[in-house]
C-alpha cells in the first residue's frame, strides 16, 4: 500500500504577515514558517496507517526551498520519503494550479492508494486543494474525515467517519481515494531527538516542471485563473447608535435609518 501526504509550509500565526501590493501574494521572505497545523494531523494519520497496514508513506510539498523544513518535520514524525516541488515556474499558483502540480507529482510517484490532506491551510483557508486534487487524479474523495474505521486492501475500500455540523456520517469509498482530515482524527506525535537528527540530514529531492512533464501554461501564475486584483485595509468602523425606545418606536426609527442609507427600500 502506498500513501501520499500533502504538506504545506505556512506563516506562523504569530508572525507579522505582509502582502505584496503588486502581485497580491504573501511576502514569505523573512517570515517564520511552520507546518500547516491541519497537515500535522494528516502526517500523523499517514504514519498510523503505515504502522497498522505496513504502508509506504511519502510526504510531498510545493513551495520555496525553505519548505524542506516542513518535509523534514514529516520525516521526523515517521514518513518514509519526502519530495519537494519547487521552481520559479510554480510561483503565484492559486488552488487550481496547485492541485494540478501536486497531481502530476502523485502520478509520477505511481500506484498511490490513498492521499491525505489537512482540511485546509491556515494562510488561504479555501479548503479547495484537496477536492481539486482528487478531481485531477479521478480519485474517490471524502472531506472532513474524523476517523478511519477500516482500509480493506483486498476489496480496495476505505470506511471513515465524516464530520458534519450536527454529527458524523459513515462513508465507504473505493480506493484509490483522497481524504481531507480534521483535528478530531488523532493527536500528532512529538518526534524524538534521534528522529529529528536523522531527518535533518535527509536528502530531499526537488522536482521542477521538467520532472513533472506538465503543460507550462498550467503552472504558477499563468495557470491561475483566480488572481488578487487589489489589496486594501477596510476603513475603521464608526460608532454605532443605540435606540432606547419601546419596540414599535425602535423598529420604526431603525427602518428610517436603514432606508436613508439605502440599505433597504420601502
Amino acid at each position: 500500500m502506498k500513501v501520499v501526504v500533502c504538506v504545506k509550509q505556512v506563516p506562523s500565526t504569530e508572525a507579522k504577515v505582509k502582502m505584496d501590493p503588486v502581485k497580491g501574494t504573501l511576502v514569505r521572505e523573512g517570515v517564520e514558517s511552520v507546518v500547516n497545523p491541519f497537515d500535522e494531523y494528516a502526517i500523523e494519520e499517514g504514519v498510523r496507517i503505515k504502522e497498522k497496514y505496513g504502508a509506504e508513506v511519502i510526504a510531498i510539498s510545493m513551495g520555496p526551498p525553505q519548505a524542506k523544513d516542513a518535509l523534514k518535520t514529516a520525516l521526523a514524525m515517521g514518513v518514509d520519503k519526502a519530495v519537494l516541488l519547487s521552481d520559479k515556474a510554480f510561483a503565484g499558483s492559486d488552488t487550481l494550479a496547485t492541485a494540478y502540480t501536486l497531481s502530476l507529482a502523485i502520478k509520477k510517484i505511481k500506484d498511490v492508494d490513498l492521499v491525505i490532506c489537512g482540511k485546509q491551510a491556515t494562510d488561504g483557508d479555501t479548503a479547495q486543494v484537496g477536492p481539486g486534487l482528487a478531481q485531477r487524479l479521478s480519485f474517490s474523495q471524502i472531506t472532513y474525515v474524523s476517523k478511519i474505521r477500516e482500509i480493506n486492501l483486498e476489496n480496495k475500500e476505505i470506511i471513515v467517519d465524516r464530520l458534519l455540523d450536527n454529527g458524523t456520517q459513515v462513508v465507504k469509498a473505493k480506493l484509490p481515494a483522497l481524504i481531507t482530515v480534521v483535528k478530531d482524527i488523532n493527536q500528532p506525535r512529538i518526534p524524538n531527538i534521534f528522529s529529528i537528527k536523522k531527518a535533518a540530514k535527509a536528502d530531499i529531492p526537488v522536482w521542477g516542471p521538467q520532472d513533472l512533464e506538465g503543460e507550462a501554461n498550467k503552472f504558477g501564475f499563468d495557470g491561475s485563473p483566480t488572481q488578487v486584483i487589489r489589496i486594501f485595509t477596510p476603513p475603521p468602523r464608526g460608532g454605532g447608535k443605540i435606540i432606547e425606545k419601546d419596540i414599535k418606536e425602535s423598529v420604526a426609527e431603525l427602518i428610517d435609518i436603514l432606508s436613508s442609507q439605502g440599505i433597504i427600500k420601502i
